[in-house]
C-alpha cells in the first residue's frame, strides 16, 4: 500500500522536535519528568520530538517556559541548518533539572543558531553545569577555547617558506 504525504511528518514539525528534545536534555529532564510536568507520557513527549505528532501553541508554551527558552527558540536556526541527532532516546537520568544542578538550571536561549547536540555535548554540558566553582568553569571554558584554537590552526594549510 501506497504512503499519502500527509502519513509523513512536517519539515517543521521535525524541526521543533529537534529544538524541543535539545533544550530538554541541555535542561536536565528525562522525557518522563517533563512529561509528568504537562501532564503527558513519556511516549508522547517522543512523539512529539520525533515530529511525528504537531505540539499545539499552548503547549509549546509550556515546554517553553519549563526548559527556560522563549517560544521561538524552536523554530529559530532554520531547517537547513538542522543536522539529526544521534542521541538515545532517554539519555538523562530520570531526575529534575532542580536535582541535577544546584546552581540553577543553565540557559540555552543565548545561543539561538544551536545545532542539535551529540551525546558528547551534553555529556559536557550536563558535567560542566555540575561545577560550582566559577574559577574552576572559567578555566574550563578557557582550555576548551585554546583546544579548539589549536586544533583549528593545526588544519589549516601550512604555508611553505620558499627561498627564492
Amino acid at each position: 500500500m501506497k504512503r499519502k504525504r500527509s502519513d509523513f511528518p512536517h519539515p517543521m514539525d521535525i524541526q521543533v522536535g529537534r529544538r524541543l528534545r535539545a533544550a530538554r536534555l541541555l535542561s536536565g529532564f528525562s522525557q518522563s519528568v517533563l512529561g509528568k510536568h504537562v501532564d503527558l507520557t513519556f511516549q508522547q513527549i517522543q512523539k512529539y520530538e520525533k515530529g511525528l505528532n504537531r505540539i499545539g501553541a499552548s503547549r509549546l508554551q509550556q515546554f517553553a517556559q519549563l526548559l527556560n527558552v522563549p517560544p521561538s527558540y524552536f523554530f529559530e536556526g532554520g531547517l537547513e541548518n538542522e543536522t539529526p541527532a544521534a542521541l538515545p532516546v532517554d539519555g538523562v537520568a530520570d531526575q529534575t533539572s532542580a536535582e541535577l544542578y544546584a546552581g540553577g538550571a543553565p540557559s540555552i536561549s543565548d545561543n539561538a543558531a544551536m545545532p542539535s547536540p551529540n551525546r558528547q555535548t551534553v555529556d559536557l554540558v550536563y558535567h560542566f553545569n555540575r561545577i560550582t566553582d566559577p574559577a574552576l568553569r572559567a578555566s574550563l571554558v578557557h582550555l576548551v577555547k585554546t583546544a579548539a584554537s589549536a586544533t583549528e590552526a593545526a588544519s589549516l594549510p601550512k604555508q611553505g617558506n620558499s627561498k627564492g
